[in-house]
């Protein structure tokens, strides 16, 4: 299997804190991988590291071979965050915001071509929002949100596509969805690494999956991976691997009397 991520001795720090260190792993095309790690384990940071939209203090990463920004800058990776930092009342149609992954292609204008317009409506109908394209993105629920974002990176061709907790605050009509989506991406030779606190689904989509606590801890199966005694090192107390993760560890507290 081709290396399309290499990450090597990653560290990044925000000032005095070390969010990262000796974060070192690769992921191979057509492939999905989960990452796994407690709240401030550095999930997000190492995200936009692989972006390049924070710098690395040590260490590298390469995609397909180019730096981050070379990357970005040619739409061979795409980020989803956990949340956007949008105005959701600004008059804007999900049929636009899927568009917006074709800009890179497009001159001044940003006219967009006959081969952008079909990108679009394939991606619409891969998530299968086409029939409210023309809606404002606002009025959508928070998982036809996911979908459309999702739609835009679909739109966009990338090859690595980071996904920031997509499964959080969504439906399960849209959770399911969404990992069809994916799978659908793998076959088509794409790279997927999304972080989740799913644990429970994580089986059932994901190849491999990273644990991270500041560092990588594991690298290996989902069933190897979500062992308890790995979750117990990555999230410092007992974590069931057949709930989501943030209703095992309210149960963890009880259980321990907090």
């Amino acid at each position: 299997m081709e290396t399309l991520l290499k990450v090597e001795n990653l560290g990044v720090h925000y000032g005095t804190v070390r969010a990262l260190y000796e974060t070192t792993f690769e992921l191979g095309t057509g492939s999905i991988c989960g990452l796994i790690g407690m709240n401030g384990s550095g999930k997000s940071t190492l995200f936009k590291a692989i972006m390049g939209v924070i710098p690395a203090h040590t260490g590298t990463v390469e995609i397909a071979g180019k730096e981050p920004y070379f990357a970005r800058k040619n739409g061979i990776v795409s980020y989803v965050p956990q949340s956007e930092e949008i105005d959701w009342s600004f008059p804007v149609s999900v049929r636009e915001v899927v568009a917006m992954g074709r800009y890179r292609g497009l001159g001044i204008t940003r006219r967009l071509r006959a081969t952008d317009k079909q990108a679009v409506e394939h991606a619409l109908e891969r998530v299968e929002l086409t029939e409210l394209a023309h809606r404002q993105i606002g009025a959508l629920s928070g998982g036809q949100r996911k979908r459309a974002f999702v739609a835009r990176a679909i739109a966009q061709g990338a090859r690595l596509l980071l996904l920031d907790e997509p499964f959080a605050g969504v439906d399960k009509r849209s959770e399911s969805m969404l990992i069809q989506v994916l799978k659908q991406m793998r076959s088509e030779g794409a790279t997927v690494l999304v972080s989740t606190h799913d644990l429970a689904s994580l089986r059932a989509f994901a190849d491999d999956a990273l644990l991270l606590r500041q560092t990588i801890l594991m690298h290996d199966t989902p069933q190897a991976v979500l062992a308890p005694e790995n979750l117990v090192q990555a999230f410092g107390m007992q974590v069931q691997a057949g709930a989501d993760s943030g209703a095992s560890n309210e149960q963890t507290r009880r259980e321990k009397g907090e």
